[in-house]
């Protein structure tokens, strides 16, 4: 079990995992699985089932999901079990309500938290600079904010779970970079600083590909 997080090996070190090398796992991503449950939950009390729901499905049948990861050294552990808790996520969702939630509510927060929010960063203001202004009432500033949404959602759409949860995390939540770091086990707020750059440089050049040059200028 090589290349192992530490608290991952210790629970899959024996079968059934013992209590307490469950208690040490659940200690160490519990923030992370938190963050996915609130991201496809409508209040706190579903978050929470949402949340104890997972925790039941990374346990049954001796951790039989968990056991599935094979380590990578191109992708990280966390990335692996967002997109798994994710899925479950939606699951338990399907499960109750009988349908996903609308996905374009969950893209309208994070792209309305990426206009809000973006100037925070240094070297990407001029992005926000370049978003028609949301109290224009001219007809053309609106039809372009429009066009504009559009194409942003689809470019966050298109872009790695875990560089969507990374956005949503920073500018949905409002999260630190610290806390981020934390929860996502980067080095160091310095490397999720430098992961949000390159990945709205990404956002940029994105758009640019698709004919909105001034958003990368």
């Amino acid at each position: 079990m090589a290349g192992l997080p530490p608290a991952l090996e210790m629970l899959l070190s024996t079968e059934p995992p013992s209590e307490d090398a469950w208690a040490l796992f659940a200690r160490e991503y519990s923030p992370l699985l938190l963050h996915v449950a609130r991201s496809t939950a409508r209040d706190r009390d579903e978050a929470m089932d949402a949340y104890t729901f997972l925790l039941e499905k990374l346990r049954e049948n001796g951790a039989r999901r968990l056991r599935a990861y094979t380590a990578d050294p191109r992708s990280k552990f966390t990335t692996w079990l967002v997109v798994v808790s994710q899925r479950l996520c939606v699951d338990h969702y399907r499960a109750r309500y009988g349908r996903t939630r609308d996905e374009e509510s969950s893209d309208e927060r994070c792209r309305l938290g990426l206009r809000r929010r973006i100037e925070n960063l240094d070297g990407v203001a001029e992005f926000e600079n370049n978003i028609p202004d949301e109290n224009s009432s001219s007809a053309a500033d609106e039809l372009e904010k429009s066009e504009l949404s559009e194409e942003l959602r689809a470019v966050l759409a298109s872009l790695e779970p875990a560089d969507r949860l990374l956005i949503s995390m920073r500018f949905d939540d409002g999260l630190s970079a610290a806390e981020i770091a934390g929860i996502l086990r980067y080095p160091s707020q310095f490397h999720v600083y430098r992961r949000l750059n390159s990945v709205l440089a990404e956002l940029r050049a994105a758009l640019e590909g698709r004919g909105y040059e001034s958003a990368a200028s």
